[in-house]
């Protein structure tokens, strides 16, 4: 397929469109629910991968157009995998992604397992009857204090396995070679170039 089609990112998020659109060829032109003036969806799924596809098939369906959808969250395994799915919830009910954070710390403050998880499913809507998800997820632990002004969301207390740096201090571009987003797109192109479909 030519890349010259219109492809609807399904997502309210600025971070989150941002990043998704520069993982996609600069061939295919990016449009958001919000210039179309879509609302977003209630996320009414029990995973990550059945809120993403909830979502693509809600954009598909309201624009017409080709839509890709995310959702992502931090696993904390101090806290039974919260917030999990509730992200961004966790955020809205706090006040702010900062908020949530010193939650967060405060909460997990004297737990020795500091283990953490960012989970992202991509599902991309191509027509009437076919959807493709995949899921990509990082491993690493919670900082001890809020990190950095880079990235968005829980980035600045989340430290990747192998890395000394919250994804708040590290650049973007480097982010994006090794995040949750970007490895779950990497298995998605795989399966779209075995339906002929390339993004």
């Amino acid at each position: 397929m030519k890349k010259n089609y219109l492809l609807l990112i399904g997502t309210h998020n600025n971070g989150k469109f941002k990043e998704i659109s520069k993982l996609i060829s600069k061939k295919i032109k990016k449009i958001s629910p919000k210039s179309l003036q879509i609302k977003a969806p209630k996320e009414t799924g029990k995973s990550f991968k059945s809120n993403s596809e909830l979502k693509a098939n809600f954009f598909f369906k309201k624009s017409k157009l080709i839509s890709l959808s995310d959702d992502s969250g931090l696993e904390i395994f101090a806290l039974n995998k919260k917030p999990g799915i509730y992200s961004a919830r966790w955020a809205k009910k706090s006040g702010s992604f900062k908020k949530a954070m010193l939650n967060i710390l405060k909460k997990i403050k004297y737990k020795k397992n500091r283990k953490a998880r960012f989970i992202c499913s991509l599902s991309i809507k191509l027509n009437n009857t076919k959807t493709i998800t995949s899921i990509g997820v990082i491993n690493g632990y919670i900082s001890h204090k809020i990190l950095g002004k880079k990235g968005f969301g829980y980035d600045p207390i989340f430290i990747p396995s192998r890395s000394k740096l919250t994804f708040g201090q590290i650049s973007r571009s480097k982010k994006m070679k090794i995040d949750h987003r970007s490895i779950a797109f990497k298995k998605l192109k795989k399966k779209l170039k075995l339906n002929k479909f390339f993004i």
